[in-house]
């Protein structure tokens, strides 16, 4: 069997935990993903008060957990080998902080190293309206290298439910890190 995927995963204190834990569940026991996953004490607050989980149910998820605080933690390196990291949902502060290269905590640490190792780095950015900051700082992780996939639900595939709504966009992130999945009916099929 060939080695497992190691995929990062990062929740920050946006609106919209449910995003993660759609992607998280469809990565977990699979036997060609590593699941590694960073959460932010902000995002645990976020997940009590918006969630129908316990922060502990998405960590239970994971191959493996590290604390926003671990910088000493492997994804804070870049001989550290992954395949891609997904920040879900991302903050604005977090989108800032990773657009500027600041490596203030485990999250942000990760992202630098995944764009200047020129792994996929996937940002789920979770705001709206957008100020006109929020959109310079958008371009400036498009144009250091992250894939700017925001929190917009598609219709096309004709949801039924939020379920329906969140896994098509956790399909839609899985999409980006070359994962299949059965989350959503794809266009014309």
């Amino acid at each position: 069997m060939p080695t497992p995927k190691r995929i990062v995963l990062a929740v920050t204190g946006a609106s919209g935990p449910q995003y993660a834990y759609a992607v998280a569940s469809a990565l977990a026991h699979r036997p060609d993903v590593e699941l590694h996953l960073i959460v932010s004490e902000a995002a645990k607050k976020v997940i009590s008060l918006e969630a129908d989980f316990a922060p502990e149910d998405l960590m239970g998820l994971a191959y493996a957990c590290h604390g926003e605080k671990d910088i000493a933690a492997g994804p804070a390196s870049g001989s550290w080998r992954h395949a891609g990291m997904v920040v879900c949902p991302c903050s604005m502060a977090s989108l800032a902080a990773i657009a500027q290269g600041l490596g203030t905590n485990l999250i942000h640490r990760a992202a630098d190293v995944t764009l200047k190792e020129g792994r996929k780095l996937v940002l789920v950015t979770r705001e709206t309206p957008l100020s006109r900051v929020h959109l310079v700082n958008m371009l400036a992780a498009r144009d250091a290298g992250a894939v700017i996939l925001p929190a917009c639900p598609g219709f096309y595939h004709k949801p039924k439910t939020i379920a329906d709504l969140v896994n098509h966009l956790a399909g839609r992130v899985l999409d980006q890190l070359d994962i299949d999945h059965d989350l959503f009916k794809r266009w014309g099929e």
